[in-house]
């Protein structure tokens, strides 16, 4: 199941130099590098140039990736900036083509660069990328000259054979090759320069990392190891099917395990890519994260890694929560370690300067500087990325233009930024209005929302005409291919399902389902753990929900299976399998509007928030 990178491809610089971990066979990776302030050498001793004691090195990193090739719409692709009186400034963002100048940008003038990523660069993708199982941003990575990456939990969503695929390459097993070479012969998909890193995940029989755990970075006499690491709670928030023999282990202690291997090969400067974050105070990228004090400004999961984490670790690039920012949060000796994180969707990339000190061959942690910077979409298009695209986008054309529906506006999804969303609603009526199709006794449908990817934005995107809804704006909204489930659930299940949304594993990050027409409750934020529901509010078409009654209930797949967190919805009985979740909005939407009568965005009045 191990899966290595092959030398496929000549260096494309001669620094380049890779590193071996122990037990595992050769790897291959790529260039990159940092701002015109890093990548001097610093003098020491009195020396200078090649002789200096200390030379910054470059840290470029980015995560949550998930295939956004083409740049995001509507609030999925903007970022937040705060202005120098304190308001702030919404700014469009991302986009492969802006990201590949923006880090190239970076690196000039910066010998001593590394590209790194904290996972989620593949999964949950836009048609263009998800089409295609991401072979065409796992490309892209490559001519982005990233380095090295984690693994997220999206790594996991076709499971390990086809992330296996994705290192080392070939074509797909059920769709073979999408493109053709010389001669007409099919074009074999080659897979990753860069190794990904998965410390923490092992093979159930034989108990070794499923992947390489951990990579060095070299030149001239420097080197950084990274390890990289995903959530802990992987199988949790991912198919059962995606991570079947796999075991998530602790992250601190596999990241400890692995900085004491490293530091007695004598590489003494360590960063961690981990794929689990945490949620800032502010959701403007350029916050001070440590005001008033180092870390104040974030809470959440990464903040208890990072202080469990050895000292040996110098720097910590984090990702799953798709927030911003630049924090140093002490680490186990009370000593202050960057822990950064760049949003998601390539809208921003970090830029740390690791100050490498030659003679103790670690990193100064009193020198090092990082700081988050927007993707803008005024510099230019990278050609190379462009031709790209526009490669893939030939191929998936006839799929991708397709009108579905029609809207009358913007209907928010996942750039809502509130509990109950527009998309929301509309997702969950269309599983409703499916179920019903299958057993007209259904009675509700309730809907994950971190299966809600995108917006659906009026203007639009190509040439198919405001309000159109094409399958591929579709798709990046559900690119998951669920299926749309029934079950019975008892009153009390509903309710204790509910109740789940903040509790037990979601009480310190709320995962809100969203509900279909006739369900409705209040959802009580100023108490805690699982009395935010109020219980006696949730009523279904007006009446209140009886505990001993019985519910037919439509939901997909991964809430049926108990994911994010609700056990008590994977209890279901009496189940019944529909069509994929994609169809059944597709349909809802062909069905329910037309040109002259299109669909308004819904109300999201719901759910009654209290805070």
């Amino acid at each position: 199941m191990s899966a290595i990178p092959k030398h496929r491809r000549p260096r494309r610089r001669a620094t380049r130099v890779l590193a071996v971990a122990a037990g595992l066979a050769t790897v291959g990776a790529l260039a990159a590098s940092l701002p015109a302030s890093a990548g001097q050498d610093h003098p020491g001793g009195g020396s200078k140039g090649k002789h200096s004691r200390t030379v910054d090195v470059q840290l470029l990193s980015f995560n949550d990736f998930h295939g956004n090739l083409q740049p995001p719409a509507g609030s999925s692709g903007q970022v937040t900036e705060r202005q120098a009186d304190g308001s702030e400034k919404k700014i469009d963002a991302g986009g492969v083509e802006y990201l590949a100048t923006s880090l190239r940008t970076a690196r000039k003038g910066n010998p001593y660069s590394v590209t790194a990523a904290a996972g989620d660069l593949i999964g949950a993708s836009p048609l263009l990328s998800g089409l295609f199982h991401d072979e065409p941003t796992v490309e892209a990575m490559n001519k982005l000259d990233l380095d090295v990456t984690s693994v997220g939990n999206h790594e996991f969503d076709e499971g390990a054979k086809e992330l296996a695929r994705m290192q080392n390459g070939g074509c797909h097993p059920k769709d073979g090759c999408f493109e053709k070479g010389k001669g007409g012969k099919e074009k074999k998909f080659e897979g990753a320069d860069y190794p990904y890193l998965a410390a923490n995940v092992t093979d159930e029989k034989t108990g070794k990392p499923i992947l390489k755990p951990y990579w060095v970075w070299k030149h001239k006499g420097v080197k950084v190891g990274f390890i990289g690491v995903t959530l802990e709670g992987t199988p949790d928030i991912v198919s059962a099917d995606g991570v079947k023999g796999l075991k998530f282990h602790d992250e601190i202690e596999t990241v400890n395990k692995y900085a004491k291997i490293l530091d007695k090969q004598g590489v003494k400067s360590i960063v961690t890519l981990i794929h689990e974050g945490g949620v800032p105070k502010s959701q403007t990228y350029n916050y001070d994260c440590d005001s008033p004090g180092a870390g104040d400004g974030i809470s959440g999961p990464i903040t208890t890694i990072a202080k469990g984490i050895t000292p040996k670790v110098d720097a910590l690039v984090t990702g799953h929560t798709h927030n911003a920012y630049v924090c140093t949060i002490p680490d186990p000796a009370g000593k202050p370690r960057m822990v950064t994180s760049a949003s998601s969707f390539g809208k921003l990339y970090t830029d740390t300067t690791l100050t490498y000190d030659r003679k103790t061959k670690d990193i100064v942690r009193t020198s090092v500087r990082s700081a988050n910077h927007v993707v803008s979409r005024e510099q230019a298009k990278a050609p190379d990325m462009t031709s790209l695209i526009s490669r893939w986008d030939k191929l998936a054309a006839p799929v991708a233009d397709k009108a579905v529906g029609y809207v009358s506006g913007d209907i928010p999804g996942r750039g809502a930024g509130v509990p109950e969303s527009p998309l929301g609603d509309l997702i969950s009526d269309a599983q409703l209005a499916h179920a019903k199709s299958i057993d007209p006794e259904a009675d509700l449908a309730l809907m994950n929302p971190g299966g809600i990817r995108s917006d659906i934005v009026y203007q639009a995107s190509g040439s198919e005409g405001d309000g159109v809804v094409t399958y591929g704006e579709a798709f990046t909204v559900q690119p998951f291919s669920n299926t749309v489930n029934l079950v019975d659930l008892t009153g009390a299940q509903l309710v204790t399902g509910l109740k789940q949304q903040v509790s037990g594993s979601n009480e310190a990050s709320p995962k809100i389902l969203q509900v279909s027409e006739g369900l409705t409750y209040t959802l009580d934020m100023t108490k805690t753990g699982a009395d935010r529901v109020v219980a006696d509010s949730i009523k279904l078409n007006g009446k209140a929900i009886d505990p001993a009654a019985t519910y037919r209930v439509a939901m997909n797949s991964f809430l049926a299976g108990g994911g994010d967190g609700f056990a008590e919805l994977g209890k279901g009985t009496k189940p019944v399998v529909g069509s994929d979740d994609l169809k059944a909005f597709n349909d809802y939407l062909t069905t329910n509007s037309s040109a002259d009568k299109p669909i308004a965005p819904p109300k999201a009045d719901r759910i009654t928030i209290v805070k």
